[in-house]
């Protein structure tokens, strides 16, 4: 139907503009004297299809209005929630709570949706006064009542008053501490008429809102990664987030500011970020830290949950998720809380909810439901665990990045590739769930460049579980042809930057075990099979990798105290991978142009003598390696290992 097609393109129109939709709140719908299409839960509007829409019968849909339900809430609600099951004609598709209220209006084309301007009105002191003078009779404004059945029919009234007072029913209608219905003939009407609202509203304000960037705090890496732990107490590890800006840094430089935020204002605030948060004005990461272990062990004392938003002053805003997907959920959303609250100064000052509005929709099961559903899953071997992958832009390190984001893992791309690497990060995105991934450009050999890797690791996760040093380098050559510049620069990127990485990393995985006496890290270096035994010709690069395994057997040692594994893997070739087989630069040619191979004469001479050394007859993928990455981290009993994984091609004994 043309018609569908229309309500797509509005729903995905709204749904992609983050004026008007926070974290895929939202519905809307389309009828015929028959049938409805109503947004069904779990759908965002802004990747919205035909498949997202739930169809419900009108005729059964209109026994709601007419059926006498029982007078207990609790009684009412689950018979209403079963009577719009049963006008579901999808039966796979649950739909909208709010579905009575599109049926309710006659107008083919229904678009409900918070946006933060409206809400900066609808969420204000003096809402009712300034409603009348900015819209007069235009619209029908509705004081706040708790959503669901009881909404829905003093919705149906005022409809049907409106209507007999004027002519029509009402194109626009305002609903307090919750958002904004249009009805209209076509998605052109509708636009029209948001546009016209939002106008006005604007057009009243007073204030503008803070705007610009604000660096996080370089002490996030010293704070962050205890909170994590301390809000993960007693069940699966969340997922922080940190952010900062200008809006952010009014409401948390003081008390007063943050009392402001401190309640919420509307259901959707409630259903992400619960309604009561913690503000932490101490100075330092001592003095942070200190006070975020008592307030967060008391908010959970009393709630029975860990808290959704944290705003410290000077840091910014921490959001708690239960894995990334909601902990980006939660910052997007307290964010526009803060700008609803900061503009609603032109209308008098905020308008939280009450207490008995905040407690029936926190015990709601339509709102838990949608809390569920917001919520996702990425169920995993490695779920929620956050891995820094170094050289994961392409080639192994990619790979091995692209193994464990399928296990539920969080993803952080390190390399200094930044054109490659984004795409791989954006890549890696497609085959999450709910976690993610996240690039972060890094030169290995630079400290600084490691700091900073670590500081973009915290603000976007919260903490380091796994670091995987995989990046590395190979100049392959013999005594006589190799220079003094390239050995330097194999040993420095091999050897040397294996060490600069464990020295950046540990500080943050020491402070979260030390939180925890149950906890352990891993460091897994990526080394070879040339770190075991000698390779001829290509002698800078095997003395980088056995001095690795040094390395990790030293580390080992001195960080088991901390609860910290230190293991090598040693891969055989991956001869099907670019290393090996890039038609330009690959080992293949490397060493056929080194002589490495007695009597070779094609490049296929080489892959031949290689593969013929190999008892399994393969070579080894990032898939076999990720398979020992995943063991390491699940054993807490092994460290200081050097772990083969080469086909058979080099056995320990």
């Amino acid at each position: 139907m043309k018609e569908i097609e229309q309500l797509i393109a509005i729903s995905q129109h709204y749904g992609q503009d983050s004026r008007y939709v926070i974290a895929g709140g939202g519905n809307t719908s389309f009828k015929t004297a028959d049938k409805l299409w109503v947004k069904a839960s779990g759908h965002a509007l802004a990747t919205i299809t035909e498949e997202g829409f739930a169809v419900l019968d009108r005729a059964k849909l209109n026994v709601i209005s007419e059926k006498e339900y029982p007078t207990d809430s609790a009684a009412r609600e689950e018979e209403v929630k079963n009577d719009l099951a049963a006008a579901c004609i999808t039966k796979d598709r649950r739909p909208s709570v709010e579905t009575s209220l599109h049926n309710a209006l006659q107008a083919p084309f229904i678009v409900h949706l918070h946006p933060t301007m409206v809400n900066a009105l609808m969420c204000a002191q003096d809402v009712e006064a300034v409603t009348q003078k900015l819209f007069g009779d235009s619209v029908l404004y509705i004081p706040y009542i708790d959503p669901g059945y009881i909404l829905f029919k003093e919705v149906e009234k005022r409809i049907r008053a409106y209507a007999a007072a004027h002519g029509h029913e009402p194109a626009v209608i305002l609903l307090q501490n919750h958002g904004i219905f249009v009805g209209a003939e076509s998605p052109e009407n509708v636009q029209a008429l948001y546009d016209e609202v939002l106008g006005k509203i604007e057009q009243a304000l007073s204030v503008t809102l803070p705007t610009g960037e604000k660096e996080v705090c370089s002490c996030v890496a010293e704070v962050i990664p205890a909170l994590r732990i301390w809000c993960s107490a007693g069940g699966p590890d969340k997922t922080l987030k940190v952010v900062n800006n200008e809006l952010i840094d009014y409401f948390s430089a003081s008390a007063e500011n943050f009392a402001k935020i401190s309640k919420p204002f509307s259901p959707d605030i409630i259903v992400y970020c619960k309604s009561k948060y913690i503000y932490i004005d101490a100075q330092g990461p001592e003095a942070i830290r200190e006070a975020a272990q008592k307030k967060i062990a008391d908010y959970i004392a009393q709630n029975g949950y860990a808290p959704k938003a944290i705003l410290i002053k000077g840091v910014g805003l921490v959001a708690v998720g239960d894995n990334a997907a909601g902990a980006n959920i939660i910052q997007e959303v307290y964010q526009d809380m803060m700008k609803i609250a900061y503009l609603s100064a032109s209308f008098g000052g905020e308008h939280p909810m009450t207490q008995a509005q905040i407690d029936f929709i926190d015990n709601w099961e339509v709102e838990n439901y949608r809390r569920k559903v917001s919520a996702g899953g990425a169920a995993g071997r490695v779920e929620n665990k956050i891995i820094i992958v170094t050289g994961a832009a392409q080639g192994f390190g990619e790979g091995i990045a692209r193994c464990l984001i399928a296990q539920g893992a969080n993803i952080v791309v390190a390399d200094l590739n930044d054109t490659v690497g984004m795409q791989t990060a954006a890549n890696l995105n497609t085959l999450a769930k709910s976690n993610r991934a996240i690039f972060v450009k890094t030169n290995v050999a630079d400290l600084d460049s490691l700091r900073n890797l670590v500081h973009e690791t915290v603000c976007a996760f919260g903490g380091l579980d796994v670091f995987v040093s995989n990046a590395g380098v190979l100049r392959a050559g013999g005594i006589d042809v190799m220079t003094p510049e390239n050995f330097e620069f194999v040993t420095k990127i091999n050897y040397n930057a294996y060490f600069y990485c464990v020295k950046t990393v540990t500080p943050v995985m020491k402070l979260q075990n030390s939180c925890d006496p149950q906890r352990y890290a891993d460091i897994i270096q990526i080394n070879s099979k040339s770190g075991l035994r000698g390779s001829k010709a290509n002698f800078a690069y095997a003395g980088g990798k056995f001095g690795g395994i040094g390395l990790t057997q030293s580390f080992a040692l001195e960080l088991a105290p901390a609860r910290i594994k230190v293991n090598s893997i040693c891969p055989g070739n991956f001869y099907e991978g670019p290393l090996w087989s890039d038609p330009v630069n690959g080992l293949f040619l490397q060493y056929l142009k080194a002589g490495k191979v007695p009597g070779a004469q094609t490049v296929e001479d080489v892959r031949k003598y290689y593969m013929a050394q190999v008892p399994m007859q393969k070579g080894t993928g990032p898939e076999d390696v990720t398979k020992a990455v995943l063991y390491l981290i699940e054993q807490t009993c092994e460290t200081g290992q050097a772990v083969p994984v080469t086909g058979g091609q080099v056995m320990l004994s």
